[in-house]
């Protein structure tokens, strides 16, 4: 009996929807709880690392501002300070021109006199910036600075570096009106002596075959350019409590948002823990680039009390600066914590809301689980009434077709015996015919009495094997055996040599001695319908040189049979469902039925598995297209 615990069954139906929507319900209610708290924890954590990475990336990138500003200030250091002396160099001249013009009554000594009383005393620049007149020959004209020079020849004057200045500045001046020149010298009341560059600017005085110059030490110009950044940068503030601060590598600060820090030694200052060591590190950073570094300030500015502070500096080391800011950890702290807090709200809400519809969903889906139950209950009252019918004629259809692919094989082998016996019965009576009319006429010789004797015998026994063959395949023993495959494989190429004979079919067998349990009648019924269905498919193409291989191996713990033709395959849109036994296509019917009565053999009876596939393939150095079926047993 199919149903034999219908009562549980039906136990099932009133009961487990109702049950499962419920199980299903606390599930879900626990996973999206569980889900939403790991993924609001993580979003906490990720909150906390974000939000520490953008503060970092926003220090750096308020330090390289300042440093590119820095930077694009200190490339026009040298263009501002060429700049300064061309405007004060041409006042000069131009002083020095008009006194010429406005005095041509004089004598030209007298003139010479104004125009240097004029420029002697001339100052710019903060009082650095002066003015000194040559003459083309090399001698010194005017000197405010160091008048001791004035009236000596200066041709062979050189700078620290071994420049003949004056010299260079006449051959500059032989091509063109006015010329930039740099050199190396002392700076005035140095103690320490140390050379320094400077830029100097002269123009041609033709009146008298002068040239007046001026010039500046680059870094006494640039300490202007660093006193200017330097205000800009004191007045920059981000942030509830960012600003730059600057100190230079001799540990003094240059800008710092306490004022009273400004000229002051930060290890003086005091202002961190550890504050020589803080120092070193961040100036060892500065010498070596940039990068970022923790320590703890004791004031903090606005509350005064110790706090993690992590800052980024970068060096600047033309100027020997270190250029730094930073951002305190309770601000970053308390940041993180208001969002955390605002997290904690939303998941909240987001915990009650999902048990409020998880309970309404669940009502729901019980009173429509319900209603199922009962659908489902008379669904299967009419189901179990339809499906007995429905398995009856199945069974029956099944019957059917393996019935009809069992006649459709006895027709095939009734004509294969029909044409196997006729040479046999042919040689009998042939035999007997010749012997009685040799008796009639008295002639019969014993040897020829022995003779037709042993012809009668010889295809009486051939008969007689024949019988045993056909007889065996209509064996409805149904037990598993032990047996050779090669004797098996000989049983069905008898049973189908005459027809492959008549049909120009070459059967070529490759068989390896191996032994099997399993149903060998079963299995030359399976290998008979191969052999018609790839026979069949040979005939409606019309091949004249046919081929059938039959190949068994024993591969690892399976044992494998391979059968092929050169038949020309299987339509690909037949081959997909060549085992169903109702292809609607009729050129495929029959072949299709064999196959499917072979499958439900092998599969349900042999325990087995058959594949077929369309293949090309060489033999006997000739390339031929048709189908492979591959069968398989396990050990």
């Amino acid at each position: 009996m199919i149903f034999e615990n219908e009562k549980k069954l039906l136990y099932i139906i009133r009961y487990t929807p109702s049950l499962f929507i419920i199980s299903i319900s606390i599930i879900l209610a626990s996973f999206f709880y569980l889900e939403n708290k790991n993924n609001f924890e993580k979003e906490k954590e990720e909150i906390q690392i974000e939000h520490l990475e953008k503060s970092k990336e926003l220090i750096k990138s308020e330090v390289q501002s300042v440093y590119e500003y820095i930077q694009r200030e200190r490339a026009s250091t040298e263009k501002d300070l060429k700049k300064t002396l061309d405007e004060a160099l041409q006042n000069a001249y131009k002083t020095a021109i008009t006194l010429y013009k406005n005095n041509q009554d004089k004598p030209k000594n007298e003139i010479k006199k104004i125009i240097l009383d004029a420029l002697r005393n001339v100052r710019f620049n903060d009082g650095r910036g002066y003015f000194f007149i040559y003459d083309m020959n090399g001698n010194n004209v005017m000197h405010p600075i160091t008048p001791s020079l004035e009236g000596k020849e200066m041709i062979n004057y050189q700078d620290l570096k071994g420049a003949y200045v004056v010299k260079d500045f006449i051959k500059l001046l032989q091509d063109k009106d006015e010329a930039y020149y740099e050199w190396y010298w002392y700076r005035p009341n140095d103690k320490e002596e140390t050379e320094q560059r400077k830029i100097g600017l002269a123009k041609n005085f033709k009146p008298f075959n002068w040239f007046i110059g001026t010039g500046e030490y680059v870094e006494d110009f640039e300490k202007n350019v660093q006193e200017k950044v330097l205000r800009n940068i004191r007045e920059i503030r981000y942030g509830n409590h960012g600003y730059i601060f600057i100190i230079n590598y001799d540990s003094v600060y240059l800008s710092h948002i306490r004022k009273n820090f400004i000229g002051k030694n930060a290890i003086a200052n005091n202002d961190t823990k550890a504050i020589r060591k803080v120092i070193s590190d961040l100036k060892e950073i500065s010498k070596n680039g940039e990068g970022y570094y923790s320590y703890i300030q004791n004031r903090k500015p606005g509350s005064d009390k110790p706090t993690e502070k992590i800052s980024y500096v970068k060096g600047l080391n033309e100027w020997n600066w270190m250029i730094g800011t930073g951002f305190y950890q309770d601000d970053i702290n308390q940041e993180i914590q208001h969002k955390k807090d605002i997290l904690d709200e939303k998941l909240s809400e987001k915990i009650t809301n999902t048990i409020l519809i998880s309970i309404v969903l669940t009502i729901i889906l019980l009173f429509i689980s319900l209603y199922i139950s009962k659908a489902l209950y008379r669904m299967f009252e009419t189901y179990k009434r339809n499906i007995q019918k429905y398995i009856d004629e199945n069974t029956k259809n099944q019957n059917i077709l393996a019935q009809q692919s069992k006649m459709a094989a006895i027709g095939e082998m009734i004509n294969n015996i029909a044409h196997q016996w006729r040479q046999p019965l042919s040689i009998i009576t042939t035999s007997a015919t010749g012997m009685k009319a040799q008796k009639e006429m008295d002639v019969l010789s014993d040897k020829a009495l022995i003779s037709g004797l042993d012809n009668i015998n010889s295809a009486s026994q051939y008969l007689s094997k024949t019988i045993d063959n056909f007889r065996y395949f209509f064996a409805s023993d149904q037990r598993k055996t032990y047996f050779k495959l090669t004797k098996t494989i000989d049983k069905v190429v008898s049973l189908v040599e005459y027809g492959s004979y008549e049909d120009k079919i070459e059967i070529i067998k490759e068989c390896e001695d191996i032994e099997m349990n399993n149903y060998e009648n079963e299995l030359i019924q399976v290998l008979l319908n191969i052999f018609n269905c790839s026979k069949d498919i040979s005939d409606k193409r019309e091949r004249k040189d046919k081929i059938f291989i039959i190949k068994t191996q024993k591969i690892n713990d399976k044992i494998i049979i391979t059968i092929k033709d050169n038949s020309g395959g299987i339509p690909e849109n037949n081959l997909e469902n060549i085992f169903d036994p109702y292809l609607s296509n009729n050129k495929t019917r029959s072949t299709s039925l064999g196959l499917f009565t072979s499958k439900e053999t092998i599969t349900k009876q042999m325990d087995g598995d058959i594949k077929i596939e369309n293949i090309v393939f060489e033999y006997k150095g000739n390339n031929y297209k048709g189908v492979e079926i591959k069968i398989e047993f396990n050990l």
